[in-house]
């Protein structure tokens, strides 16, 4: 039997096509030798021109591959026969230089590279590149998903994590999702950069409960800052607040640190100090920042890999906005 047909059975048995490789780091290196540089200037521009471009970046990041996989889904615009993923009602605020960022990479990659570079692994290079940019851990970005079929808003329920969650909710929503409980605190560290809508905190600084009018787990100092920064947030809905109020445009350990003064922000950040699971987590990382960066990459590596879409399970969009053909 001549080897080549061998080596033909042998992927033919085991279910692999040999002409689909596998994800790498040098996926685009003949394809798109220039993806690097590319990716590098376009990153660079923006995040300088948008300081808040790399937590809205890490914020899509995370809403796409939770939803469906790692495929650039949250980024499909609705149309008359579709309301997409972005059209969720939780997706509502994702930031638009987010979006922005990854149609400026997308154009330029399509002016050097037409048809070759998924969107999908743009968005999830920008990420890595972006943390990195501002101070986080790099960490290796495997190459080579294809862009998802499906953009559906009633598919997002149940798949994003929410920030009114218990501690028990937020463990089994990432159990569910594969994540174990160093992971999720590890994950939840990307909250050292951003900010949040004061609808998303209102219920800690107004009319919290019958005894207090403040969740009693904020610092009231804090407390009453923030009760200034959203006193017309009903009217405002852009009204917001930095995550971390310390450092809120470096990627640091500031986060863990901030939690048990009083200073954690969302409900779900509040509740990582206060259980003994999650507890020794957050003191470790607010006390060793290389092993918060050690853990946050592993974990962002593994969440870059989720449900990711190979050969015919997706495709190479022309756009990032909308699939190649119209999908009802």
């Amino acid at each position: 039997m001549p080897f080549s047909f061998f080596v033909v059975l042998l992927l033919f048995l085991s279910g692999v096509s040999p002409s689909e490789p596998k994800l790498n780091a040098k996926y685009y290196q003949k394809s798109c030798p220039n993806l690097e540089r590319i990716m590098q200037d376009v990153v660079t521009t923006k995040q300088i021109n948008s300081p808040t471009t790399a937590a809205g970046t890490l914020r899509l990041f995370v809403h796409d591959c939770m939803v469906d996989g790692c495929d650039a889904s949250v980024l499909i615009s609705s149309n008359a026969f579709n309301t997409a993923e972005r059209d969720a009602d939780i997706n509502l605020s994702l930031p638009g230089d987010a979006f922005d960022l990854v149609i400026r990479a997308k154009t330029s990659l399509e002016l050097n590279c037409p048809g070759v570079v998924s969107c999908a692994d743009i968005l999830a290079m920008a990420t890595r590149d972006l943390i990195t940019m501002v101070g986080g851990p790099y960490y290796e970005v495997q190459m080579g998903r294809k862009d998802g079929l499906i953009s559906q808003a009633s598919r997002v329920e149940g798949n994003l994590p929410k920030v009114n969650m218990t501690i028990d909710q937020l463990i089994a929503f990432f159990a569910a999702k594969g994540f174990n409980i160093q992971e999720m605190v590890a994950l939840s560290g990307g909250h050292t950069i951003g900010f949040s809508h004061c609808n998303e905190f209102s219920d800690r600084i107004f009319n919290f409960s019958s005894a207090s009018d403040v969740d009693p787990g904020l610092n009231p100092k804090f407390a009453a800052a923030l009760k200034k920064v959203c006193a017309n947030f009903q009217r405002d809905k852009g009204m917001s607040a930095f995550n971390d109020v310390m450092t809120p445009n470096k990627f640091d350990n500031m986060y863990y640190q901030n939690l048990p003064r009083g200073l954690g922000l969302l409900r779900s950040d509040h509740v990582l100090v206060t259980d003994p699971r999650t507890k020794p987590f957050v003191e470790l990382y607010a006390t060793n920042y290389k092993a918060f960066f050690t853990d946050f990459a592993r974990a962002m590596e593994k969440l870059s890999l989720k449900d990711i879409k190979t050969g015919q399970e997706g495709e190479v969009r022309h756009r990032c906005d909308s699939f190649n053909n119209i999908k009802t």
